[in-house]
């Protein structure tokens, strides 16, 4: 998120009024009635009363084919509190009292957060928006806690606002496009409600967002495996939706590498961080978005071409990500040997990479066990960088295979102090600096080196780094990391960002109360109390694409 994002917003365009929604009124939506389905409860055809004691280094799990359940005793009290051997930590009734008062309400219902309560700010900016990517966090939670219906009315309002009309500087954005954040304006004379929508015509650099269609898309399937509800995925909107966003991704061109290329500022990192190309964090959320897809469209005429389209997708990206992202000490000696100008099938350094452009760091960076996603693959170039959201959920949608997602928590376990630090967690690493700083970032001043995305630390990823350790049977490492950040979240007043090496400062141009930084925390807490919660963001590896795809021969020197 970013603190300049919008100075104002100007585009009629992007304007409904009460009036103009009736057909979509959700005070009717939500009368239908939910389906209750039972679902599979296992856990290696095990019971949840046993997760406690399975959940031991090494261990790879079966938490997709699980049912999350939600309920609770009573509004304020956590479902999470109630049988639990967890005693809560004094921090959680702050944390939910914290997240409540950011709901955001149109027609009286709720249908989102804020990103921000800091009154302390004078500028308001965008932070009084609900922005899509910032609300999942908060959406689990609430789906945690057995509070579907504000998740659902999130989803049918921004599935509303896909339809709009989207122009940016008499440009026609696709037909697919989902907003980065909207606002609910109130006129209590009129008695009207009105949101206004930001398709990226309103953001610094004019940058729609590539992301919100794919948690979109992730955040409806937590909501079914959630709720057991599949009568909203399966609404005609729903369906159309989806399809729309897909399409979008899926569009035959000249690319000839099955990622998606994408510009700087598309996602979490919005900013220019000289992630243009096929950043790691896209590159998984796609991939989670296509299997999410996959499990909810029906196999009718328009939803059975787009299934087949997934499918071819999906195995060539695969392959691609697991031979050409990957990065282990094997695989970082084999590209320091290459040799360059090749030609013809038989090359061995496929995308040209000169071994020069290796940085120095990554030789002290990189044990000799572990590994990890880099941070982006395109022709002559390599970006070495660690980005912490796209390996997390590389992990949660099984686009690692269970060696490389072992890997993974590895590499995080050996270089704590420079992944974790004394605040969790480095959204990139290392920094940019000095002269590098000044032509990647222009002189961004928001991103000084440790700052910002410039290898600032985000508590909102607390809630995928846990996710991820669940999953691998390494629950210890998010536990050391949750207990990091309890002793200062409350107290510094749940910033947005940390600033420094170790993550010891509160960001320079940080929030406070941000409202990601609250939810991520209580659904870490949520997850390692109850982690059957974890079905709802985790997909089992792929039958189909189990086996593990080997390296190319022409990878190996």
């Amino acid at each position: 998120m970013d603190a300049d994002k919008h100075i104002g917003i100007r585009n009629v365009s992007s304007i409904c009024s009460l009036t103009q929604l009736d057909d979509h009124d959700l005070s009717r939506l939500l009368e239908k009635p939910r389906l209750n389905i039972e679902r599979q409860r296992s856990f290696d055809e095990r019971s949840l009363t046993d997760l406690p004691t399975l959940l031991v280094r090494g261990s790879y799990d079966n938490f997709d084919s699980m049912h999350s359940p939600g309920g609770r005793s009573g509004i304020d009290t956590p479902a999470s509190w109630d049988g639990n051997s967890f005693n809560p930590h004094p921090i959680v009734a702050e944390a939910w009292e914290a997240l409540r008062r950011s709901l955001v309400y149109f027609r009286g219902q709720p249908v989102g957060t804020i990103a921000a309560y800091d009154h302390a700010s004078e500028e308001v900016l965008n932070y009084d928006q609900v922005f899509v990517r910032d609300f999942v966090p908060s959406a689990l939670a609430f789906l945690m806690n057995g509070e579907p219906e504000i998740v659902k009315n999130f989803l049918l309002k921004t599935l509303q606002l896909q339809g709009w009309e989207k122009k940016v500087d008499r440009f026609k954005l696709g037909e697919g496009v989902m907003p980065a954040s909207f606002k609910v304006l109130h006129d209590p004379v009129r008695k009207l409600d009105m949101i206004v929508a930001d398709f990226g015509e309103s953001a610094i650099g004019r940058v729609a967002p590539v992301d919100s269609g794919f948690w979109w898309i992730i955040l409806l399937r937590a909501y079914t495996k959630s709720t057991g509800d599949l009568s909203l995925a399966e609404r005609p909107e729903c369906q159309k939706g989806i399809r729309l966003i897909l399409m979008l991704c899926l569009a035959e061109g000249f690319d000839t590498f099955p990622t998606l290329l994408c510009a700087d500022g598309c996602s979490m990192i919005d900013r220019r961080m000289d992630v243009y190309g096929y950043p790691i964090e896209i590159q998984a959320l796609f991939y989670m978005a296509l299997r999410c897809a996959l499990m909810m469209l029906k196999h009718d005429g328009e939803g059975k071409d787009c299934i087949e389209r997934i499918e071819k997708r999906l195995h060539a990206l695969n392959y691609h990500m697991r031979s050409y992202f990957w990065l282990d000490f094997q695989q970082l000696n084999d590209i320091y040997r290459y040799k360059t100008e090749e030609y013809s099938h038989t090359a061995v350094n496929k995308f040209n990479v000169i071994p020069d452009s290796i940085p120095d760091w990554i030789f002290d960076f990189m044990p000799m066990r572990g590994g990890y996603f880099i941070g982006n693959v395109s022709p002559a170039r390599m970006d070495f960088r660690w980005f912490c959201l796209g390996n997390c959920v590389a992990i949660l949608s099984s686009l690692a295979t269970p060696e490389q997602s072992m890997a993974i928590m590895d590499l995080i376990e050996a270089r704590w102090d420079e992944l974790v630090g004394e605040m969790p967690l480095k959204i990139a690493y290392p920094a940019i600096e000095s002269h590098e700083w000044r032509i990647v970032t222009g002189c961004d001043p928001k991103n000084t080196r440790w700052s910002y995305h410039n290898g600032g630390s985000w508590p909102v990823l607390l809630w995928l780094l846990t996710a991820a350790c669940i999953k691998t049977g390494r629950p210890q490492i998010a536990r050391q990391a949750i207990d990091l950040a309890e002793t200062r979240l409350l107290k510094d007043g749940w910033p947005e960002y940390y600033d420094g090496k170790l993550g010891r400062f509160i960001g320079k141009q940080a929030r406070k109360y941000q409202t990601w930084s609250i939810a991520g925390y209580l659904v870490a807490k949520m997850l390692l109390e109850d982690p059957s919660h974890l079905g709802m963001i985790s997909l089992e590896e792929d039958k189909q694409r189990k086996p593990m795809i080997k390296r190319s021969s022409s990878w190996n020197c």
